[in-house]
């Protein structure tokens, strides 16, 4: 898709995966056949530049063709850059400017308690990055969820260190980042964000805490499953050429056939 592109971002997608795979075939309250079912699951995606991954595995649920991948960040294509909620409708919000995801997301619970009330059916996931917490919206939004007692609202962090300009805690440092959660009235779980055991149990968990909103801090690799890509903050905002591309799909086509062996193991 980024090499089609020619651009966009490489690190984020790769190191998420494995939390939008927990989270579409596993943890959500969905229905494909019916993309706008009242009682869903609601996923907000504020940090959209890892919009490439998001797409990716709605293709592989069913709510877009796979053949729609490679329209990636085309002029008119339904899959822009970030996530655009007039180009594709079966997203919640349209995304990009970093800092309002949560914002949104604690609107969408907040309504949620008023038409419900205790009996809540439905869950908020709202998908931001570590880099993100820059703004000062974001804790705005971390102190009224606090302040509300969100349950129904739960935070996954992508805590992978880096951002467009460097690493986390050489441009603004974060830690320490839980304690910060944990003082705005959050239950705060941190996992491997790779370890699929992990990641499931976290959001059981989260499932089990009624009296306060929960943050999971994913602790991620970017650019997951790439040597070339790991732990480097230049992959942040840049496309693969078609060498390192092939290069990346042969390494992670050989780590992809090593998961599964295990699984069978």
């Amino acid at each position: 898709m980024l090499v089609r592109a020619g651009s966009g971002h490489t690190a984020g997608p790769l190191g998420m995966a494995d939390i939008f795979t927990a989270l579409y075939f596993y943890v959500l309250r969905h229905d494909v056949k019916k993309p706008q079912w009242i009682h869903r699951d609601r996923i907000v995606l504020s940090n959209g530049h890892i919009a490439p991954v998001l797409y990716a595995t709605l293709a592989h649920a069913g709510y877009i063709s796979m053949s729609d991948l490679s329209t990636l960040r085309t002029f008119g294509s339904k899959l822009q850059g970030h996530p655009h909620r007039e180009f594709l409708p079966i997203l919640e919000t349209s995304s990009g400017p970093l800092g309002s995801g949560l914002s949104q997301a604690v609107g969408m619970a907040l309504a949620d308690r008023i038409d419900n009330g205790k009996g809540t059916q439905k869950r908020i996931y709202c998908l931001m990055s570590d880099g993100e917490h820059n703004e000062g919206n974001t804790w705005e939004a971390i102190m009224l969820a606090g302040k509300e007692k969100l349950n129904n609202l739960v935070a996954i962090i992508d805590r992978n260190n880096i951002q467009i300009d460097g690493y986390t805690e050489d441009v603004m440092p974060l830690e320490p980042f839980a304690d910060k959660y944990l003082t705005f009235n959050w239950h705060v779980i941190e996992i491997d964000g790779h370890d699929m055991t992990e990641i499931i149990r976290a959001f059981e968990t989260a499932k089990t805490i009624f009296e306060k909103p929960t943050v999971i801090i994913a602790h991620t690799i970017p650019g997951r499953g790439v040597t070339e890509f790991e732990r480097k903050y230049e992959w942040h905002g840049k496309a693969p050429n078609k060498e390192e591309a092939a290069l990346a799909l042969k390494e992670l086509r050989t780590l992809s056939g090593k998961v599964v062996a295990s699984d069978h193991d």
